[in-house]
């Protein structure tokens, strides 16, 4: 589901060859696809297209300003969690209109701002919140759209960090404490109860959870429309796994088979909130091995890519393909005489610095580049200046064409917040 290819022994991204761009733009680098983007996008329609659905592109995932514009551009709405995020989604081109504001941590000034710009909904997950949103909103004289974000106590079966629908998480409200909630809707009249809301985790490679989950939102939702609401959305949230390791994943039609069923014919507007599933197989972090280097019958890769670039490996042990971007060689997992076992790893000076280890991989030389898959999301976005290294930029590529839409930083940019020193 993407369009990197090799072509007589050169990865392209479309019609690309990344080798030329690693050598103009230099490494580390990361490269996105607009047409996997729209591929992508395009699936998801399809697979729901018996639905009312608005597709919310998760801003999280990859806020480039030139992903949102992509995005903005295709019809999209987009899923925020943060003022930032907001910010950066209405420079990208968003309607407020398709805009629904998620987190568990909204401050005052970043409702008050939401509300201003006129979103389509909140997804609520306190009473603390709920009254925040209703004080701000009777403040200003309006009327917040609100949705409950309910805890289904769900478990994804996804990494215990990215799982987000159990007691144990921080996120959503219990149904039960929603039910009080919605007894004492009167204390909150600025706020109309528009939608409910569900976010399972991320990287979500089974459907049995979304089936189990929809099913008690739906008993949710009539008690709210016996209540007198006029519930309109029913935001499933994100979390269809992508593919890291190349089988994984499932296709978005496997969980529209359990999703429609259930939602066709309820009167409501299906939201559903992507960002791994659009953007994460779009990219590549291109990276240039610095040194080989051999000690105790181990052999170590260390490429100019690091764990500031590429947190994933290091957080949740997260696996990305890796493969040199030029090679005839096809992708293996397995250890042969062609392919020995590496730990590739980073310059940065932290044990956790690597991308793999005990990884297959073709004996490589300094200067070759590796191409490092699935790492449009959740990795510039997770990027920092940690080590004090400049953060990578960024391409976008479409068709035959190719351009930078983020630039490398200097060393100027990484003291420019700073307070100048004096005396």
């Amino acid at each position: 589901m993407d369009y990197f290819n090799y072509r007589h022994g050169r990865l392209l991204a479309e019609e690309v060859d990344l080798v030329s761009v690693a050598r103009e733009v230099s490494t580390p680098v990361y490269v996105y696809s607009k047409g996997t983007i729209l591929l992508h996008l395009e699936r998801l329609r399809e697979a729901f297209t018996e639905l009312d659905c608005l597709i919310c592109y998760s801003v999280k995932a990859n806020a480039n300003l030139h992903v949102l514009r992509t995005c903005a551009e295709a019809g999209m709405g987009f899923d925020i969690v943060s003022g930032g995020e907001l910010y950066r989604a209405l420079k990208g081109g968003a309607d407020p209109a398709r805009i629904v504001y998620s987190g568990v941590g909204k401050s005052r000034d970043e409702i008050s701002a939401a509300l201003e710009s006129g979103i389509l909904m909140f997804n609520v997950e306190s009473e603390s919140e709920l009254a925040a949103i209703n004080d701000i909103a009777a403040r200003l004289g309006c009327t917040a759209p609100v949705a409950f974000r309910l805890n289904p106590d769900t478990d994804a079966h996804t990494h215990e960090y990215i799982t987000t629908a159990t007691r144990q998480n921080k996120f959503g409200i219990a149904i039960e404490e929603a039910e009080r909630m919605l007894a004492r809707w009167d204390e909150f009249a600025a706020c109309r109860l528009v939608g409910v809301d569900m976010h399972l985790g991320s990287q979500i490679t089974e459907t049995e959870p979304y089936a189990l989950a929809i099913d008690r939102l739906l008993l949710f939702v009539e008690k709210v429309r016996r209540a007198g609401h006029n519930v309109r959305y029913f935001d499933i949230g994100g979390g269809f796994g992508i593919f890291y390791r190349g089988s994984e994943a499932r296709d978005a039609s496997e969980f529209a088979g359990v999703i429609v069923p259930r939602l066709k014919d309820k009167g409501l507007t299906l939201i559903i909130e992507p960002g791994r599933f659009i953007i994460g197989n779009a990219g590549v972090l291109l990276t240039s091995v610095i040194y080989i280097k051999r000690q105790s019958g181990k052999r170590f890769v260390i490429c100019d890519a690091a764990m500031n670039d590429l947190l994933r490996p290091s957080m949740y042990g997260g696996y990305h393909r890796i493969w040199p971007a030029a090679t005839h060689l096809p992708f293996t997992q397995d250890e042969t005489d062609e392919t020995p076992l590496a730990d590739i790893v980073g310059p940065v000076c932290e044990s956790g610095d690597f991308m793999a280890k005990d990884r297959a991989l073709p004996n490589v030389a300094e200067g070759d580049v590796l191409a490092i898959y699935g790492a449009g999301a959740y990795g510039m976005s997770m990027a920092s200046n940690y080590n004090a290294r400049r953060r990578a930029p960024e391409v976008m590529v479409a068709g035959d064409s190719w351009r930078i839409v983020r630039r490398r930083e200097t060393y100027e940019d990484l003291i420019r917040p700073e307070v100048e020193i004096s005396g």
